[in-house]
């Protein structure tokens, strides 16, 4: 098993042991065989509640080109020196629930120096995500459901993903962090304008945190990004606005050389009691 990294069976809730191809509880020999790209999935059918959950191959592919870019390094880096400065570990156990292709979660195993933990409900994602770095453990797996012990993580983040404060207190050690990056009411913005016939003011909230977790931190952060063409598209293909663009309104964004976005998001950080 990774340094530190304690999995729970998805199905008896016993910890799980390693082999080379696989993992396994002696409890009740329940096994879970490691995909030939190194991911293992461990996705129960009664959490899985469509034949494909999760972003698809498209989507993916257009999110790892637009995040290899650069665009989001700000965030990224934002993100990770939250992690470092509230982690309870210099080699932080860090769970990155939503890792999606694992762009962020490749970054913060370098730049935390943290043995990392990628879960995402997308079997595409998870074998996308192998590539970015074999060494970190990448699971197929709900966020309501985590397939890790009690008590068994440092931090846990949850970049632009649902935040499930009752399973994230569970996983976290006392005195673990809790990362939270989500947008801003300005998000995008200017990329709305183009989607949406009319784009209404919105007043977007942190999901309240429940009785386990102190809040230490919350910050907002800003910046302009101008793009080109191709990663407009990249950028909408990767969000939900792809799946509600009217015919008329892509066509405006296909003729749209350049466009400078206004990048709005805010870093929330909890600590587990």
């Amino acid at each position: 098993m990774h340094e530190g990294v304690r999995l729970m069976c998805p199905v008896c809730g016993a910890e799980l042991s390693e082999e080379p191809a696989r993992l396994y509880c002696a409890k009740k020999g329940h096994s879970f065989d490691r995909a030939r790209q190194g991911y293992i999935n461990l996705l129960t059918v009664q959490n899985k509640h469509s034949l494909n959950p999760g972003d698809t191959k498209e989507m993916l592919a257009a999110r790892r080109r637009f995040l290899d870019s650069g665009s989001y390094e700000p965030i990224c880096l934002a993100a990770a020196d939250t992690i470092k400065s509230f982690s309870p570990s210099a080699s932080p156990v860090l769970v990155d629930v939503g890792c999606g292709e694992g762009y962020y979660t490749a970054f913060f195993k370098k730049y935390c120096n943290a043995s990392c933990i990628g879960i995402d409900i997308s079997k595409d994602g998870a074998r996308m995500a192998c590539s970015r770095d074999k060494d970190i453990l990448w699971l197929v797996a709900t966020a309501s459901h985590l397939p890790l012990c009690s008590g068994s993580a440092d931090a846990l983040c949850a970049m632009f993903s649902l935040f499930q404060p009752g399973e994230y207190a569970r996983v976290l050690k006392k005195g673990g962090c809790a990362v939270e990056v989500t947008v801003g009411n300005e998000h995008l913005i200017e990329l709305k304008s183009i989607i949406y016939d009319e784009v209404f003011e919105q007043h977007k909230q942190f999901t309240p945190s429940g009785e386990l977790f102190e809040e230490v931190s919350c910050a907002e952060h800003k910046f302009s990004l101008t793009l080109d063409n191709g990663r407009l598209r990249d950028l909408l293909l990767m969000t939900p606005h792809f799946w509600r663009i009217k015919k008329e309104n892509r066509e405006q964004l296909e003729a749209t050389r350049e466009l400078t976005l206004t990048v709005h998001y805010k870093i929330r950080t909890l600590i587990r009691k």
